[in-house]
């Protein structure tokens, strides 16, 4: 079993049961113990869980309140140069979906001058951030509000699906695998993009490093849903490779 298969394995646990336990996932896996560890120790890194003597817990979720409060501050400078990048795509008379990420809302940052587009976002901060811009439409897609500053839920799924087509959806995610393709690790947040993704002409996928073999329990997407893939320089020559295989167009800035 591959190491996403088996961390896989325990989000799922975790979730269903509310702890889990280094001697009977090493049961289950049919793995060491020390091979368990070292999952959950990458997990822990990655914020999913928070490891216990003999196993793991959940994240509070105040601890989580707080960790997305601080990951608006991470590669700020990458995620600020793949934003610029993305931007760069969208023309006047078109009309696209963004994302509640972080990534997106510097993309929005960088569309405050464009005229003639229409933005559809489940991002608080994106419809503040263009609010009374004279050139720009912006539809928020409503629904119950989220920690992340963010609408989710089945009004805002349900709104997406049924009232709008764009030509192009920039969106990011919790990370990416060679063998899980694009994942996320927030459930309301990955079918409010799968909506958005299905009801798009063209993909965009925007990736900083800090994503490259990061963990989601989630399944977003596959690589080859996606049409665009913009990341940090130099890109993982397997995933690369991958991409390549697949006709994504891949722009390292």
């Amino acid at each position: 079993m591959f190491a996403v298969e088996r961390q896989k394995h325990i989000l799922e646990t975790l979730r269903a049961e509310g702890s889990v336990w280094v001697s009977k996932l090493s049961q289950e896996l049919g793995v060491t113990e020390e091979t368990v560890r070292r999952d959950l120790e990458k997990l822990e890194k990655q914020e999913a869980l928070v490891r216990t003597h003999g196993g793991a817990i959940p994240i509070d979720e105040s601890n989580r309140e707080m960790s997305l409060e601080k990951r608006k501050y991470l590669n700020t400078e990458a995620k600020e140069r793949l934003a610029k990048e993305a931007a760069g795509y969208v023309v006047p008379g078109d009309t696209i979906f963004l994302d509640a990420s972080t990534t997106t809302f510097y993309m929005a940052r960088e569309l405050k001058n464009m005229k003639d587009i229409t933005i559809v976002t489940n991002s608080m901060r994106v419809i503040t951030e263009l609010a009374g811009n004279p050139n720009i439409k912006v539809i928020g897609v409503g629904g119950f509000t989220s920690s992340n500053q963010s609408f989710v839920g089945t009004l805002a799924s349900n709104y997406i699906e049924e009232n709008f087509f764009a030509t192009k959806v920039f969106f990011s995610s919790r990370g990416v695998t060679k063998n899980g393709g694009i994942l996320d690790s927030n459930e309301a947040e990955c079918g409010i993009k799968k909506c958005m993704i299905k009801n798009s002409e063209c993909k965009f996928y925007l990736c900083d490093k800090s994503k490259i073999g990061r963990i989601g329990f989630a399944k977003l997407a596959d690589f080859s849903e996606i049409d665009h893939f913009i990341t940090e320089k130099p890109l993982d020559e397997e995933i690369s490779k991958l991409l390549a295989d697949l006709d994504v167009k891949v722009t390292e800035v």
